[in-house]
């Protein structure tokens, strides 16, 4: 750091994955509480320690959670990464509920698993009326506008330029919009606050892991203006910064490497290729960018090469099913989390000491 002129950008990134997100969660919380041991801040939260969050559906709820404004303090996240978690493990059975009649067969085939209600209750009643323009960083979460047919990126710093009330939204229904997950949700048709209409499903069904959108967004921002970029910094942060400026860390949320036997496809129809290539579509998204990311921090010097992260944890004996919220998937999938933390505490606890050296 002696011969930088600037700190790094400090950017993390959350993959996609329904109720899996309890593992990134889980991980999440573990960099917060070694973050509040190592300064001494009890009140140390996540959001405060990166410059940008990015994030894919269930990714995207952790993401609006992580950078919500505390009203008491500019600058100041509300939430800790542990209430972010709590999200899902008190509340996950009723995100994921079916109603009485969604439960006979075949009834998926015609209509979405779930209503969308209950989430859109409990986005609102974390969230409020918060919009995407107040959030504490810049933050990207992703859609997909299929009526217009093309991507949607929802970035925090764009909404707060001149003009933006047209690309600034309510964070609760850009929660809403990047968590749409075809088959699983009906789709979402939110306003901007200008009024314009967007009619969007889950990011995840392009982007699943949106850790490349996120290096993309950063290398736009001038990260120095502090109307994009709150906080009290050590060394001043690099304007449009390159791979060598920034500390990339991409979480997943759990690993299913299920081998689809050959006689199981070669006369499947529709029914049977569905569910298949929605995991391959998931799974295979997030390789691919963690592949080119890896080629671009290859290109750099010894020291900042190493400022890459991709932590894809071991769903171990959890289901990999995005919507199985039983008691029994929910506590597997926190210590499937926490045994990831386990077995990577030194990788962790090295990247909590970047993120403190990079402040």
């Amino acid at each position: 750091m002696s011969n930088r002129s600037t700190s790094k950008i400090r950017i993390l990134s959350i993959d996609g994955g329904g109720i899996r997100g309890v593992i990134p969660g889980t991980i999440v919380e573990y960099l917060e509480t070694r973050i509040r041991a190592v300064t001494g801040n009890k009140e140390a939260k996540i959001g405060e320690y990166f410059d940008m969050i990015a994030g894919t559906s269930t990714g995207g709820i952790l993401t609006s959670i992580y950078l919500m404004p505390d009203e008491k303090e500019t600058g100041k996240a509300k939430f800790s990464a542990t209430d972010a978690v709590q999200l899902y493990m008190k509340f996950g059975n009723k995100i994921f509920h079916k109603k009485f009649w969604q439960h006979f067969k075949n009834f998926s085939f015609w209509n979405e698993s779930f209503p969308s209600d209950n989430l859109e209750v409990l986005l609102e009643e974390y969230l409020g009326d918060t919009s995407l323009s107040q959030m504490i960083k810049p933050c990207v979460i992703t859609a997909y506008n299929f009526y217009e047919r093309r991507a949607a990126f929802f970035n925090s710093a764009n909404s707060r330029k001149i003009g933006g009330e047209v690309r600034d939204f309510k964070i609760r229904n850009v929660a809403r919009a990047t968590s749409a997950a075809p088959t699983y949700f009906e789709p979402a048709m939110i306003y901007s606050l200008s009024e314009a209409p967007q009619f969007l499903i889950d990011g995840g069904v392009f982007v699943n892991n949106p850790a490349l959108c996120a290096y993309s967004e950063a290398r736009g921002l001038n990260f120095s203006d502090q109307r994009v970029l709150f906080g009290n910094y050590k060394q001043p942060k690099p304007d449009k910064p390159a791979a060598k400026d920034m500390l990339l860390v991409s979480i997943g949320t759990g690993s299913s490497k299920k081998k689809y036997e050959f006689e199981q496809l070669r006369n499947a129809g529709l029914i049977k290729w569905l569910p298949v290539l929605i995991d391959i579509m998931m799974s295979g998204n997030s390789e691919t960018v963690h592949y080119h990311l890896v080629r671009m921090w290859d290109t750099l010097d010894d020291a900042d090469k190493q400022d890459y992260y991709r932590i894809e944890p071991d769903l171990k004996t959890a289901s990999p099913e995005m919507d199985n919220v039983s008691k029994k998937n929910l506590k597997l999938l926190k210590e499937a989390g926490e045994s990831y933390v386990f077995e990577n505490t030194e990788k962790l606890n090295e990247i909590v000491d970047k993120l403190l050296l990079y402040n």
